[in-house]
């Protein structure tokens, strides 16, 4: 159906698409192999390793939120910090896996999102992962479909989609639609707004044919989906003090990190790094990030996608701690999660230290960093 026809007159016919299971958000297995970049990814002859490590892998999803990761891979910045200990990438198309993958001892390091992090802690009893550094604040929009949804009150009623069950964005949503004093049951989704749980893959398709009315997304889908011929209804910054949340941040095994402090240090070092040149350099920084997704996805992002997509996003390395104290309320409110015990889900030791050393200011864990010993 071309894209030109007024979205109110397309069919209604893919509604099935938009209710993927759980399991079909996963790539392959625990998550897909990132295929190989370019010569910046690279061991220099003669770098020697760290810890004695050959090798570290290291987990990100496919999307501008996660630009640290592709940008740092992308320009070998991780990789030569890592110097001879050599970055294996995985990519994850949900959080879910990527913590799987973490918890089976297939992945050491990766970027994701608070509240796969909130619920893999939690469901740990806080023993398999620790937030080690921020990365990306913002990038997450309600777009909507201009012809059946213009105003905030008018999304009463309508069809709108969301990642997943209990991800992020759906958190965000289920809380915003409470605050509205519209009630949804948060399991089916059903109620005075019906929340339609669909992969950020297909979710353009199913705006596109009408099977949804609009959708809480972060970048680039929501740029997609103007580029369908939606409209930014609202900007979830616009909901936070300062303009400021977390959309990102670094995590790591709990025995990785205890094990390999030194390569832990290593990455976040290449992450400080990264998110340095990235604001120095922002015009080629958006040009690497859409290279390492042509190269992970076979196919980058069009300009008119790309560019208002990287405009909506800050990249931070503050994990913005006090952000996912509120996001791990949020989800309690919803009645997706019992109230966790997160004490402890922080350690930004290494990256303070890495900081101090970048003559940069350290960063504040909201008093839910791990507990150290006091010394005598």
């Amino acid at each position: 159906m071309p894209a030109s026809l007024p979205l109110s007159r397309l069919r209604r016919g893919v509604a099935a698409l938009a209710a993927l299971p759980l399991l079909a958000l996963a790539a392959c297995g625990y998550g897909s192999q990132a295929k190989d970049g370019n010569a910046n990814e690279q061991v220099a002859a003669g770098a020697r390793k760290i810890d004695g490590l050959d090798t570290v892998r290291i987990g990100y999803f496919g999307n501008l939120t996660h630009a640290t990761a592709l940008v740092g891979r992308e320009q070998g910045i991780l990789q030569k910090a890592l110097g001879g200990t050599r970055a294996s990438y995985a990519t994850f198309n949900a959080g879910p896996s990527e913590i799987e993958a973490l918890n089976a001892g297939s992945l050491d390091i990766g970027w994701i999102g608070p509240s796969p992090a909130i619920n893999g802690y939690a469901k740990s009893d806080g023993k398999n992962l620790r937030i080690v550094g921020g990365s990306a604040s913002g990038g997450v929009k309600l777009v909507v479909n201009p012809d059946e949804v213009t105003s905030l009150e008018d999304v009463k009623g309508k069809r709108i989609a969301t990642p997943q069950l209990g991800n992020t964005q759906d958190v965000a949503f289920l809380n915003w639609i409470a605050k509205q004093g519209w009630k949804v049951d948060a399991q089916s989704g059903k109620g005075d707004v019906t929340v339609v749980r669909s992969d950020n893959k297909v979710t353009p398709d199913a705006f596109r044919s009408g099977s949804v009315d609009g959708a809480w997304v972060p970048e680039p889908t929501a740029s997609r989906l103007v580029a369908e011929g939606g409209r930014v209804l609202l900007d979830e910054a616009s909901l936070w003090p300062d303009r400021k949340f977390v959309i990102t941040n670094v995590i790591v095994s709990q025995k990785f990190l205890e094990e390999h402090p030194k390569v832990v240090q290593a990455v976040l070092k290449g992450s400080v790094e990264t998110n340095r040149w990235i604001g120095a350099n922002p015009a080629k920084a958006k040009a690497a990030a859409n290279r390492q997704l042509e190269t992970d996805s076979g196919k980058a992002l069009p300009a008119d996608v790309l560019d208002p997509a990287w405009r909506s996003i800050r990249f931070t390395d503050d994990p913005l701690a006090d952000t996912l104290d509120a996001e791990a309320a949020h989800a309690v409110e919803a009645g997706l999660l019992e109230k966790p015990d997160l004490a402890g889900i922080y350690d930004l030791t290494i990256l303070n230290k890495v900081l101090e050393a970048e003559g940069e200011s350290a960063v504040d864990d909201a008093g839910l960093g791990v507990e150290r010993p006091k010394s005598r």
